[in-house]
């Protein structure tokens, strides 16, 4: 009980001088307005929603309007899946489950889905009761530790803080199942598989760095064993001193294949970044390669991928960033429906619906905002 007290302290620190450093910023940006108002030119445009910020709001009002009496957020399966994404969209544009707003209540009510006991089982595994296996439950686990600190009542915040240690515990022993080497620091379908995929595996990899910003035991060994893994799913060969001997190349769903793919390349630039490495030569040669196989809105699993382009490209800076973020927002904007929703086209991904397609866009979108601590080096 004193570490939780000691992570809320420590958390709620951290968040006293965000504000802090808010209200500075924000006594800068006055100083800017008046000076820009002596000058007779408007300030009023600072505070403009541009058609970003827009097409956000219209999302986030389609996604409450798809919530459930019980506080679920979904249209198709996978219900604790798909509420926690919809959670995690939400927040990724500032949304708080405190706020006394239609959305903050939306969002409060949808949390409390999530934390029910009867969606987990008693492992603290939530893959089972929604069938969404190792997949959802790297999701969940990822919502659960961006939410830390942000429950409504200190009860709230306790039951977060079991939950999100009961799952990260399940992430940490379905790593250490026994695998073949080419599969070990992986994850896959079970958490007792023998086996590895780096599409299963970034979820759990940003669930373990979420956790590590928010204070929680995650080893330095469980983070090494992924980065090995990691270099095993890239597409070219690594010489004696572990450099790739392609100056571009991208990442493969399985280790030891050649044959990479947007979406893959994306998420293991994610991940690569997520375990530190924002300057291995792995991390340069997947951004570039991206920069010529760029998103397309056709292509398999292209709603999650793009959710990975756009955060690990944001991640890498510079034109990598630039070249990302204009490229994501001139393809969703112009396939978000007009009721504020997005389906995917691609046959990988339709069948998961709108909600889904919708939360990914929104976290796709919502890389500038820096919202999500996630989002951060």
């Amino acid at each position: 009980m004193s570490e939780l007290f000691i992570w809320l302290g420590v958390h709620r620190l951290r968040l006293c001088l965000l504000l802090l450093a808010a209200g500075a910023q924000g006594a800068a940006m006055a100083q800017e307005e008046s000076a820009a108002a002596e000058a007779e030119q408007p300030t009023s445009a600072v505070f403009e929603k541009d058609e970003v910020d827009l097409s956000v709001d219209r999302a986030i009002a389609w996604l409450l309007s798809k919530q459930r009496d019980d506080g679920a957020i979904l249209d198709s399966q996978h219900d604790t899946t798909m509420t926690s994404l919809s959670i995690m969209a939400m927040a990724s544009v500032g949304i708080q489950p405190g706020n006394p707003t239609p959305e903050g209540q939306a969002m409060r009510e949808a949390l409390e889905f999530v934390l029910q006991d009867d969606r987990i089982d008693d492992k603290g595994y939530y893959g089972s009761k929604d069938g969404s296996r190792m997949y959802g439950h790297g999701i969940i686990t990822l919502m659960l530790t961006e939410m830390l600190g942000m429950g409504t009542t200190a009860d709230e915040d306790r039951l977060i803080h079991e939950r999100c240690r009961g799952a990260i515990d399940v992430i940490l022993s379905s790593q250490k199942e026994r695998k073949p080497v080419q599969a070990r620091g992986g994850w896959r379908y079970n958490p007792n598989a023998a086996d590895a995929d780096l599409s299963v595996s970034v979820w759990q990899l940003m669930a373990l760095r979420s956790a590590k910003n928010d204070g929680l035991d995650v080893p330095a060994s469980a983070i090494a064993d992924a980065v090995e893994y990691l270099k095993r799913s890239y597409a070219s060969p690594l010489d004696r001193n572990g450099l790739p001997t392609k100056k571009a190349s991208g990442f493969c769903y399985e280790p030891n294949q050649n044959n990479p793919t947007f979406t893959m390349t994306a998420a293991g630039l994610l991940a690569m970044q997520v375990c530190g490495e924002y300057e291995s030569p792995l991390v340069q040669g997947a951004a570039d390669w991206l920069l010529e196989h760029p998103p397309r809105w056709n292509e398999r699993f292209c709603s999650y991928g793009t959710y990975y382009y756009a955060q690990g490209m944001y991640q890498r800076g510079g034109d990598h960033a630039d070249t990302a973020r204009k490229l994501v927002q001139e393809m969703l904007l112009e396939k978000q429906a007009a009721d504020g929703s997005w389906t995917a086209e691609n046959g990988s991904e339709r069948g998961h619906g709108p909600v889904y397609g919708t939360a990914m866009a929104i976290l796709s979108l919502s890389v500038k905002y820096h919202y999500l601590p996630i989002y951060q080096k």
